[in-house]
């Protein structure tokens, strides 16, 4: 954030409904909250935004390009693609906590990521609540496919993210019916905000640019 604002760009971090603390009550927490809360930061803005996402958040994200298209000026997707359907709809727990480092390696790319910075993610993590995995939304508003679309491919390449596309992930269902989109290729660990920080601001920075 403070590489985009020093760039000039006005930033808005969101923190979705349930994962502030690791103390927070997940139990009735759905995707519909998690999207309400987007559109409402979108809304709040005095003109049409840039929306980022990371990882799960493409599932809302994309949703809350459906809701307010006409105040989305170009999407983000950071190692994530536009979501469609439940992300698990078939996971039954209140909450979904971080996994071991050993399996969060396994699952994930952490490549550029130090000991530290694992220790303090570690640290920080909060669970993810399992109304958020189960839940999908339902799309109705074909405005969102125009909307420009920047990929930006960490923890795998772009070639491996068309594929997987094809595939029928449903993390990055929508890239099928996307009619605006641009790749990049930023080889580095799913969490570019920490290993290579300065090349995603870039990014996002030219993006927002050319909105």
């Amino acid at each position: 954030m403070s590489l985009l604002r020093a760039d000039g760009h006005d930033v808005t971090a969101l923190t979705l409904p349930g994962l502030d603390s690791v103390d927070t009550d997940r139990s009735t927490i759905t995707l519909s909250d998690h999207v309400d809360a987007i559109c409402d930061a979108v809304n709040a803005a005095e003109a049409p935004v840039v929306l980022a996402v990371h990882s799960g958040a493409g599932f809302s994200g994309y949703a809350a390009s459906d809701r307010v298209p006409e105040q989305i000026a170009a999407m983000v997707y950071v190692d994530t693609g536009p979501g469609k359907g439940a992300p698990d709809a078939e996971f039954e727990g209140v909450e979904l906590p971080m996994p071991s480092r050993e399996k969060l390696a396994a699952e994930e790319n952490l490549d550029g990521l130090s000991d530290e910075q694992l220790e303090t993610f570690e640290r920080r993590a909060v669970p993810e609540p399992g109304g958020v995995l189960r839940h999908e939304h339902n799309f109705a508003d074909d405005r969102r496919l125009d909307i420009p679309s920047t990929v930006i491919c960490t923890g795998f390449t772009s070639e491996q993210y068309k594929d997987a596309a094809e595939k029928g992930y449903a993390f990055l269902a929508g890239l099928a019916e996307l009619r605006n989109v641009s790749w990049v290729d930023l080889p580095t660990s799913h969490w570019p905000m920490w290993s290579r920080p300065q090349e995603l601001a870039a990014v996002i920075g030219d993006v927002a640019r050319r909105a």
